[in-house]
């Protein structure tokens, strides 16, 4: 039994017809739907090459003194004066501040009081012996007297010597009223106003010597590790570069600063001018990886994986991919690659943040296929 599809009449029929021819017409012209082209996306790229003759940092610090001395008094007392004040010049020996003198002074004398008297006992335990020895010579006073006459002298001369070395005690705290410069410098910072009671060893002023200058910078890990064993550091002022000094690192902080994570490095200067003067704000600069090296700009810099990348081109598919690299130093307008590049490599410079891997390109300026 044959079958026979039913087709509603009327209209309805006629419509469903035409829609069917019109379908079977595009599919037989069409042949199905076509495939949308691949993206390609316009770049800048550069072809890396090695470098040659180093690179120069840069870093601001100051002038400070080598060596930095606090002046403090021996002994405790009132401050009466202070005869300086912070950027005041200083020669040896020079007065810098004084205590008051009054319990000292009494104590002097208290000591010469004891030395006197100290004295006279001396001299009166020294004629009893010598008399008590004149007679056992001749027999006419005992052993026993002569020994207690032999003791008396030996505890009187005791006495005395006790007595003279209080008073040189006396003597010296009485000196140490007066605090003096012991080399010539500058001052630097103040520790007490006159008035205060100040205790032995607290910082009355600080002092820069004039010994030397050293110019004093806070050094990034990766620049300190970079630098040679004894580089040659050319200083200028930074408020005018003609005024130029040259030095070599003294001193290395062996501890990074909490706050900065940077290392404090002292460059001594040899015959720095007279116009580099304490506090003066000073560019050092370092010449750095000598060897060849591999510099790309920062603008080519992407990231894997949370991990410094570039965009690599392969010329025969003109596709990219992404490749890790080993950055040592960097700043905003270039970056210093360790590994992961190679001469000969073609990177992209400009448009990375627009490509993932296998990504079709087209070299800005080049001609479109």
């Amino acid at each position: 039994m044959r079958h026979r599809l039913a087709l509603p009449r009327g209209p309805v029929r006629s419509a469903l017809a035409v829609t069917l021819v019109a379908s079977l017409s595009l599919t037989a012209c069409d042949g199905g739907t076509p495939a949308a082209a691949p993206e390609i996306r316009p770049v800048r790229v550069m072809t890396v090459e090695t470098r040659s003759g180093g690179d120069v940092v840069s870093l601001t610090g100051t002038v400070q003194a080598e060596t930095e001395v606090n002046l403090a008094f021996r002994i405790e007392g009132r401050m009466i004066e202070r005869a300086v004040n912070v950027g005041d010049s200083i020669v040896a020996d020079q007065v810098v501040a004084r205590l008051d003198r009054q319990n000292e002074e009494n104590n002097v004398r208290a000591a010469r009081a004891a030395v006197a008297a100290a004295r006279g006992q001396l001299v009166e335990a020294r004629n009893n012996y010598t008399r008590q020895r004149e007679l056992l010579v001749s027999g006419f006073t005992t052993r026993v007297r002569y020994d207690e006459a032999v003791r008396t002298l030996q505890n009187a001369q005791s006495q005395a010597d006790a007595n003279e070395a209080q008073l040189n005690i006396a003597e010296n705290r009485l000196g140490y009223t007066e605090l003096r410069a012991d080399a010539p410098g500058t001052v630097t910072a103040r520790g007490a106003e006159p008035g205060e009671v100040v205790q032995a060893g607290r910082m009355i002023v600080q002092i820069a010597r004039q010994e030397g200058r050293d110019a004093v910078f806070d050094v990034p890990p990766a620049v300190k590790d970079m630098a040679d064993a004894d580089p040659r550091i050319e200083v200028s002022l930074t408020m005018d570069p003609r005024v130029v000094a040259v030095g070599r690192v003294r001193e290395v902080a062996p501890r990074a600063d909490a706050a900065t994570g940077t290392f404090q490095v002292r460059v001594g200067l040899t015959d720095p001018p007279a116009v580099m003067r304490l506090g003066s704000t000073v560019t050092g600069r370092m010449l750095v990886n000598s060897g060849p090296s591999i510099e790309i700009p920062a603008t080519a810099l992407t990231r894997a994986d949370r991990e410094p990348a570039v965009w690599v081109v392969d010329a025969a598919t003109e596709t990219v991919s992404l490749r890790r690299i080993e950055v040592v130093r960097f700043d905003p307008a270039r970056v210093l690659v360790g590994q992961g590049l190679v001469p000969g490599d073609v990177i992209v410079t400009a448009g990375v943040q627009a490509l993932r891997p296998g990504q079709k390109i087209r070299l800005l300026g080049a001609a479109a296929r």
